[in-house]
């Protein structure tokens, strides 16, 4: 038993014990936040931003600077998504689930583009490029830019950038040391899964409602 447990959790014993308090905590209102956005909840950006904001000061601590700007990101976009998620298309609708036009997905094209080079400059200014995780945690980061975009839009498709960038991230997190993040990230699949299948059925008798 002891040695499954250090196996699991044997890289915390060099943190310091608020570090691994805060990175629960994060975890925490990180699950929250997935679970209100498969619910279709507004509260999916108060939560998200706790987590962020907590998961910000760790990871640049850590000195992962993909997952840090990740979460940087997420904290802004939480800020436009809560006004998207809650600014009237007319006097009694708010902006509904839909999904992207072609111009969106043109636009999330060059999101993904734009990030994968704006993180190469940054790994390579600060010359982290020192093992193959930073290739996986570039191309994850340009995953999750976009997919925070598109669910901030209240674009369906936003769950098919989560389900594939954390599928990507549970042996990558894992693999880094961070077993409960890991285990987040696993989590956070299942959920997309089952968020994915939701919102579609929502948008389904919205268009059957119109």
């Amino acid at each position: 038993m002891s040695e499954i447990f250090n196996f699991f959790f044997g890289q915390y014993q060099g943190y310091s014990t608020v570090d691994i308090i805060l990175e629960i905590i994060a975890v925490i209102f990180g699950f929250l936040s997935v679970w209100f956005s498969k619910q279709n909840k507004i509260w999916v950006f108060p939560t998200g931003m706790i987590s962020t904001s907590i998961f910000v000061y760790l990871l640049l601590k850590w000195e992962l600077l993909g997952d840090m700007m990740i979460n940087a990101y997420y904290f802004i976009m939480s800020i436009y998504g809560w006004y998207i998620w809650t600014r009237k298309v007319d006097e009694t609708h708010v902006t509904p689930i839909s999904t992207t036009s072609l111009k969106e997905k043109k636009t999330a094209f060059l999101i993904f583009i734009a990030t994968l080079v704006f993180v190469y400059v940054v790994y390579n200014y600060f010359d982290k490029w020192t093992s193959w995780v930073a290739y996986v945690d570039t191309i994850t980061t340009a995953i999750f830019f976009v997919g925070m975009w598109l669910m901030a839009k209240r674009k369906i498709e936003n769950w098919l950038f989560w389900i594939i960038g954390n599928i990507i991230s549970v042996p990558l997190y894992f693999y880094k040391g961070f077993t409960f993040t890991s285990f987040q990230y696993l989590g956070f699949t299942f959920i997309a899964i089952f968020g994915y299948l939701a919102w579609k059925k929502s948008l389904h008798k919205t268009q059957l409602i119109s």
